[in-house]
């Protein structure tokens, strides 16, 4: 079995640069448009959707983003929008709305580059895929030497749904941890406007 042929079509590295989004304001369809064309290969099936007029309008009303001006969304909506469609399948969209309270609070206050920061965000990501390639191949050799010392039959088969519940493991972790973070996440304004 090779795990790499299965995952080649993951897509790990498709994220939205910033050379990708125009420096120019953006009607919802247009936003839209860009998502589908930039992660309609990340998508499981075909009827999937990428990115969806109700979902920016949720985004919206659950104050995920500032408030978009004139129905045009700018470079920064879409940047938040990019870091609610990553975060959005580990976390629950309440959990994400706390998550970037702050960032939108200081990008509507003009206290933060959101470009930079999601310069970061990319960055890591980057050093991300090194560090998923170097735990696929970890626990391919660890579930084939648990497999291999066993005479068992569908040994192929086996390996796989190992893998299968060790990746489900390990994205439980890092959700559980994820949600601990969002549970303890402190934002000094936030603090200021209860006082």
């Amino acid at each position: 079995m090779d795990i790499y042929k299965q995952l080649e079509d993951l897509t790990l590295s498709n994220q939205l640069s910033l050379e990708e989004i125009p420096n120019i304001d953006l009607y919802m369809d247009q936003v839209i448009q860009l998502f589908e064309s930039k992660f309609s290969s990340s998508k499981r099936n075909d009827d999937e959707k990428v990115l969806t007029k109700t979902m920016i309008n949720n985004y919206a009303k659950g104050k995920l983003l500032f408030p978009i001006k004139n129905k045009k969304y700018s470079k920064d909506h879409i940047l938040l929008i990019a870091m609610i469609y990553q975060m959005k399948s580990a976390l629950s969209i309440s959990d994400v709305g706390k998550t970037l309270k702050g960032i939108n609070h200081q990008v509507s206050e003009g206290d933060i580059q959101l470009e930079e920061f999601y310069g970061s965000y990319l960055r890591l990501m980057e050093k991300n895929i090194e560090l998923f390639e170097e735990f696929i191949s970890s626990q391919q050799n660890s579930v084939g030497e648990e497999i291999n010392n066993k005479e068992v039959s569908e040994a192929d088969y086996l390996q796989q749904v190992l893998l299968i519940l060790s990746f489900t493991g390990m994205s439980n972790f890092f959700r559980k941890a994820a949600e601990k973070m969002v549970d303890n996440l402190v934002w000094k304004e936030e603090n200021k406007d209860e006082a």
